[in-house]
């Protein structure tokens, strides 16, 4: 903004440059050529008409200044006619405050224009010896002679901008006074030389003149007045500002804001020039929004450099650089590296996009949420004094061991639950629980009941990505999601009905993770179906563990922190294998946690309906089953009953036979002969087979 408003003051200086010249080159020709007097009165006249057409950026009084040029105009014009001028009168009233405005003023405006950008150039390249500077202690004595070279030039810039800006401001009022003593100088030479008695020279005209001269000696006197009070704010700032030469203050006196929501000013960015060479470029950056913004100098607008909604910031060790720190986005497809000027902006910086990427920008008041969840976190990872005292008395061992650490810990994550209050820490967590804050390789080593709740146990894992026998039990399934998580922790606990516990246990491994300074998580591929939830190297693509999911009891996102996640696993061995245990696992995630727990809440409601259509396909088939017997044993009580009454017929038929014995043989034939028709192809066997 300050250099745009510079822009605008050093275009209205060349505009007013441009005028001067006009202005003077007319005035000059009255002085230098009496013969063509009237020509050059003309083109006086002329000019001064031409004021109201000029297009001076700072022209705050244009209407006054309008029409009083105008009515000199008008006078000049009707004085045009003269044919004598005395020239020496002309060269004391006229030439002389103009060409002292020409000569001095504005060659006093380039020559601190040019003073302004050698020192800025000077500061620049300060600047960048500063950012070069290694962390090493040998380069003390460099780093004091580049520390003085900062202040010296900060302080010669500062300086040189605050008389530059003096002059350009004091240029309006002499503007004013170049353009209205000149002419006034002007008219007393031709009142003077006409004698008063001039038919053209009237007593309105003289008062006229009289009320312009009054005026330049009050913008006179107004000038006066405030080149004393730049200068006296000249004086005070450069007392108020000597501390804020130093590139890097003192964090004690000048402490870092850690509530912001928005922030600007300029950083190094770091730019890849090959596969192992890269350059930094100092450019201006600043927040809007939820986007962070970055402007080159001279450009009219910034552009976007990335989206920090839901993104993550890290401090980093760069090419021996200070104060270095990344941006990912919340994919992990974009990341910037950048380098703050002192540890201050580097803090700040660090926190305003930490709370951006919450959106806490959108809210009403952002600074007091901000100044909330800040303490929030504070509370988080300040551990109880029975953590501290357990803390002091583990320290060889955690020394030896980094990864793990035992807490007991007691308090709330985020905010205050009303139902954890009311429970105890030893019904939540068990005492004297071990953290683990990496994942463990069923190769490797077993967590407790991981290997025997997921049937991994003695299964060679393939490096080339490949599950072998496993590949079935993802393919058929209905729901496949992936969510890119973090590992944090994980830690037994002794119930797993309450989603305190889930809260409880990431209150434990933050605090754990920031009293042991451990900073390193893993990044894994963590797949849900209707069978398990796996963790799946992204890079390999190997399957780190896999946890079944009718063992997933209980899932849960952090209340404030929607990036926080865990579920808590009952597995069937731990420290005492006769008893089921409950382990609850921590991730954070790019996206929010609540995706992943609705994800993991449509798998389970997924295979609970497959498990009832299941149970009802087998109960339909055992119901056909036994309907298929009651038919079968149906069909042969018919088959008994139609050979009984088949036997039934043929003794009938053959007491008949017997009592018409006497009939003849033809009868007895065609008897036979409709019974054997009637009684078809196994009626004729059976009977032949009782013969």
């Amino acid at each position: 903004q300050t250099r745009s408003l510079l822009g605008v003051f050093e275009e209205d200086a060349a505009a007013i440059s441009n005028y001067i010249n006009q202005l003077f080159q007319a005035m000059h020709r009255i002085y230098d050529a009496q013969n063509e007097l009237s020509a050059a009165t003309h083109l006086t006249s002329k000019l001064l008409k031409e004021y109201e057409k000029q297009r001076f950026p700072l022209g705050g009084d244009d209407e006054v200044m309008t029409s009083t040029l105008q009515q000199f105009a008008k006078v000049i014009d009707e004085l045009s006619s003269c044919h004598a001028v005395l020239s020496t009168q002309l060269a004391d009233a006229m030439m002389f405050p103009i060409t002292q405005f020409k000569e001095r003023d504005l060659k006093e405006i380039l020559t601190l224009k040019e003073v302004f950008q050698i020192a800025s150039n000077d500061h620049d390249a300060a600047i960048t010896r500063y950012s070069r500077l290694s962390k090493r202690k040998e380069n003390e004595k460099i780093k004091a002679e580049v520390t003085e070279d900062v202040y010296t030039s900060r302080k010669k810039q500062h300086q040189t901008m605050m008389h530059y800006f003096c002059a350009l401001n004091t240029l309006q009022y002499k503007k004013k006074i170049s353009l209205l003593e000149p002419l006034l100088g002007y008219m007393q030479a031709q009142i003077s030389f006409f004698k008063m008695g001039s038919e053209n020279l009237t007593e309105q005209l003289e008062e006229f003149l009289t009320n312009i001269g009054t005026s330049v000696q009050n913008v006179r006197r107004e000038m006066d007045c405030e080149v004393e009070n730049m200068q006296q704010t000249i004086e005070d700032m450069e007392v108020a500002s000597d501390p804020l030469y130093l590139p890097d203050p003192d964090p004690v006196k000048f402490p870092a804001h850690r509530n912001l929501t928005r922030k600007a000013g300029y950083l190094n960015a770091r730019n890849k020039t090959g596969l192992v060479s890269s350059s930094w470029e100092r450019q201006f950056y600043f927040t809007q929004g939820g986007n962070l913004m970055s402007q080159a100098r001279g450009d009219v607008a910034g552009g976007l450099v990335m989206d920090i909604d839901n993104c993550s910031v890290m401090a980093v060790d760069c090419e021996d650089r200070r104060y270095c720190f990344q941006i990912t986005s919340f994919d992990g497809k974009k990341s910037s590296i950048l380098q703050a000027e002192s540890k201050k902006d580097y803090e700040e910086w660090i926190c305003t996009i930490n709370n951006i990427s919450k959106q806490i920008y959108l809210s009403e008041n952002p600074e007091e949420i901000a100044a909330r969840v800040n303490q929030s976190a504070l509370e988080a990872v300040t551990p109880s004094p029975s953590f501290q005292q357990r803390h002091e008395s583990m320290r060889p061992a955690v020394q030896s061991r980094p990864p793990a650490a035992r807490t007991s810990s007691t308090g709330s994550l985020g905010s205050d639950s009303a139902a954890l209050s009311a429970l105890s820490l030893d019904s939540l967590v068990a005492p004297d629980t071990p953290i683990q804050f990496d994942i463990i390789s069923p190769v490797s080593e077993d967590l407790p009941g991981q290997a025997k709740s997921s049937g991994q146990s003695g299964r060679r894992t393939n490096p080339f990505g490949e599950s072998g026998g496993s590949k079935h039990e993802t393919e058929d399934s209905i729901l496949h999601q992936l969510f890119i998580v973090r590992f944090l922790g994980s830690m037994e606990v002794k119930s797993d009905e309450s989603p305190d516990v889930v809260y409880e246990t990431m209150r434990q491994i933050l605090a754990a993770r920031a009293i042991h300074n451990v900073f390193r998580m893993t990044e894994s591929h963590l797949l849900v179906t209707c069978d398990c939830l796996k963790l799946i190297d992204p890079q390999t693509q190997v399957t780190r563990l896999q946890f079944p999911l009718p063992n997933v009891v209980l899932y849960a996102t952090h209340q404030e922190n929607k990036r926080l996640f865990g579920f808590v696993l009952r597995t069937s061995g731990g420290r005492v294998e006769s008893r089921q245990t409950s382990i609850c696992y921590i991730f954070e995630s790019n996206n929010e946690g609540e995706k992943i727990c609705d994800s993991v809440g449509l798998a389970k409601q997924i295979a609970f309906h497959a498990e009832l259509d299941r149970k009802a396909s087998e109960k339909q088939k055992e119901i056909d089953r036994v309907k298929q017997k009651q038919q079968k044993e149906l069909n042969k009580q018919k088959q008994i009953e139609k050979d009984l009454e088949e036997q039934s017929r043929l003794i009938a038929a053959s007491s008949r036979s017997n009592q018409s014995s006497t009939e003849g043989q033809f009868v007895v034939v065609s008897s036979s002969q409709s019974e054997d028709s009637d009684l078809g192809e196994d009626g004729k066997k059976k009977r032949e087979s009782e013969a």
